[in-house]
């Protein structure tokens, strides 16, 4: 049997219905913690840029904020939203219609910013890294861009392959990575305490710099803003939740047992690994142009393990790096066909994983050229996406454990949810272009959500239709007989407005007679919503109209799938009879794309041309 690209692309079906067979949750960490854990590639230079001598001490800030801040948040999360969708879930529910539709599309926007980016800006330092390898040859420098490209392709390709494969590789790089650096950090301590002139030289400097233990804390709280790319990792943490095995209370412990784990384990090797930079490099060093500028760990390995171990070192900090995208591309993954197709802002294929691959794969693509593979330029971008995301996931934790009474725990999340947001603040106010680029990303998805909408108008937005006894029972009374209905949108629903309706159907369609005359009335809750399920319900108003009702988010959608529903289920081609919409179709139309409502007749029409090819297997429309 021929393989078509098509069916090849669309084979993996649902990231949402079967992501994979699942994983035990220390293999989920690794797919998360590629990206977490590498950040030590780069996390103690920064720190050491940030704040100089003070390193060690802002960067245990960091540590507080994470186990005493993120992790609890995140843990909640990952209890209230076990399903991927993260925190945004989470205040989606306070939300709804537009402006739940517009907050999850501009929330989406930020994730975007910190998954691309993290895909992109991750790839460009290991280009970096390939770059101050001493065996690299001369002539391969300057080809940073290329190699980047290269590099995210080839990440691509993995997952073009499938998440199994991913997470295998996944946890192959955390375990050599993290074994790598137990050797690196250790060694380096063992040279702190055996050459104590290095604490003595790094204690004066910081005295003579700081006198005031006050001080220093002042300080060390002014630039962890700075540090925040430490933080990275907790959204995608619960992105990830729906790989882990079992059911859903094995994936919720699961998940908390990833993040508690990632964390702590973060935990010690920043303190550790920022002491021993610190006290061990030259400050000129770590400057740009500096041999330790972005990768002093590995500056540590060639120094006092030798070059041949530094080089497995970098080869092992390369590929984490390089692979460090992954946990970004499964949150994407995972993020996307949650949401953008359920509420018509993608097109239906953004269920399936191999085209979301190619899109974001093509996406990282631009950022990288625009970019230059430049580290340093997309760090705020990521900082700005990370600290949005986990700023966002603060709130909605505060608010949950509000509505649920819980007052303490309120007033807890509540500071954490200040300190996340005086975060936020201050790094967008020191690095603005981080929220243009979140700014570009958000105005791309609300245009392309925008047109999907449109351009999807006229599918058929049903999942499900199930009726109760008298519904079926209406059905079955017509025996033989021509089932007609006819579309009334529901007012005073009295006997008058159903005798008139009938008198006017009748005169406008020539009908001699009534017996078999069904009224079906949608009533629409939620016209933001896309898919929605019809639960028919049948009832006889006033002892003589019978009445089908239903809810759904578009009458014409409701109408066109319930008519090939009975079609289907009778075995008998139904009519139904409307009445001219009064008013200007353009601005008919419109109501129908924000409302749901407005230009009913045409649209139900054309909804079952397109769902039903067939014209003699189509149900009939009448309109008077």
């Amino acid at each position: 049997m021929t393989v078509t690209m098509r069916d090849w692309l669309l084979e993996t079906g649902s990231t949402e219905e079967k992501p994979d067979k699942g994983h035990p949750w220390w293999k989920v960490m690794c797919l998360t913690g590629v990206d977490y854990f590498s950040t030590l590639g780069y996390q103690p230079g920064i720190a050491a840029l940030a704040a100089g001598v003070l390193s060690p001490l802002a960067t245990f800030v960091l540590v507080l904020v994470t186990l005493l801040g993120a992790l609890p948040v995140y843990r909640r999360v990952a209890a209230d939203s076990p399903h991927g969708e993260g925190s945004i879930a989470m205040l989606v529910r306070l939300l709804s219609f537009w402006k739940g539709k517009l907050f999850v599309l501009v929330l989406l926007g930020f994730a975007a910013t910190d998954f691309i980016i993290t895909i992109t800006l991750s790839a460009a330092d290991a280009t970096a890294h390939i770059d101050e390898n001493p065996f690299w040859p001369e002539s391969l420098h300057g080809y940073e861009v290329l190699i980047t490209l290269l590099l995210i392709a080839l990440l691509g390709a993995v997952f073009l392959k499938g998440f199994t494969e991913a997470i295998g590789i996944a946890v192959g790089l955390v375990a050599v990575y993290l074994g790598l650096n137990v050797v690196v950090v250790g060694t380096a301590l063992w040279q702190v305490v055996t050459h104590p002139h290095a604490v003595t030289d790094w204690t004066t400097t910081l005295t003579t710099s700081h006198g005031s233990p006050l001080a220093m804390v002042g300080i060390a709280l002014l630039v962890f803003p700075k540090l925040a790319l430490g933080l990275s990792g907790f959204e995608t943490g619960v992105a990830v939740m729906p790989h882990i095995k079992g059911d859903l209370q094995a994936r919720i412990r699961g998940g908390k047992r990833l993040l508690t784990t990632a964390a702590v384990i973060m935990s010690v090797f920043l303190i550790t690994s920022s002491i021993a930079t610190t006290v061990l490099i030259p400050a000129e060093q770590f400057q740009p142009g500096g041999e330790a500028n972005g990768r002093a760990l590995a500056f540590l390995a060639h120094r006092y393990l030798g070059d041949v171990f530094g080089s497995i070192y970098d080869l092992s900090t390369i590929a984490i790096l390089w692979f460090a995208g992954a946990s970004a591309m499964a949150g994407l993954l995972n993020l996307v066909p949650r949401y953008l197709p359920k509420f018509g802002m993608a097109p239906d294929w953004a269920r399936a994983v191999r085209p979301l691959v190619l899109v974001f794969t093509l996406t990282a693509f631009v950022i990288t050229w625009i970019f230059d593979a430049d580290v340093d330029a997309q760090g705020g971008a990521y900082a700005t996406g990370v600290l949005v995301l986990i700023t966002s996931a603060a709130t909605a934790v505060t608010l949950s454990a509000h509505r649920r009474g819980q007052r303490a725990r309120t007033g807890a999340f509540g500071v954490i949810t200040v300190v996340f947001a005086y975060t936020t603040v201050a790094n967008v106010v020191e690095r603005p272009d981080g929220v243009k680029i979140a700014a570009c990303f958000i105005a791309g998805i609300l245009v392309v959500s925008l047109l999907s909408r449109i351009f999807r108008s006229f599918e058929l937005r049903v999942t499900t239709i199930d009726a109760d006894e008298t519904a079926a029972g209406f059905l079955r009374d017509l025996g033989d007989r021509q089932i007609r209905l006819i579309a009334n949108e529901p007012d005073r629903r009295d006997a008058r407005e159903y005798s008139e309706k009938i008198t006017q159907i009748i005169t406008d369609n020539d009908m001699a007679d009534q017996r078999d005359i069904i009224f079906v009335e949608v009533t629409v809750r939620d016209a933001s919503d896309f898919e929605t399920e019809l639960h028919l319900h049948g009832e006889v108003l006033h002892d003589r109209y019978r009445v089908l009702s239903v809810e759904g988010s578009s009458v014409p959608s409701a109408l066109a799938a319930l008519l090939l529903w009975i079609r289907d289920t009778t075995h008998r081609r139904p009519h139904v009879y409307f009445e001219w919409t009064e008013g200007k179709p353009v601005a008919n139309f419109v109501r129908y794309l924000i409302f749901g409502q407005g230009e009913v007749a045409p649209v139900t029409r054309e909804m079952i041309r397109r769902a039903e090819p067939e014209r003699d297997r189509r149900p009939h429309v009448h309109v008077g």
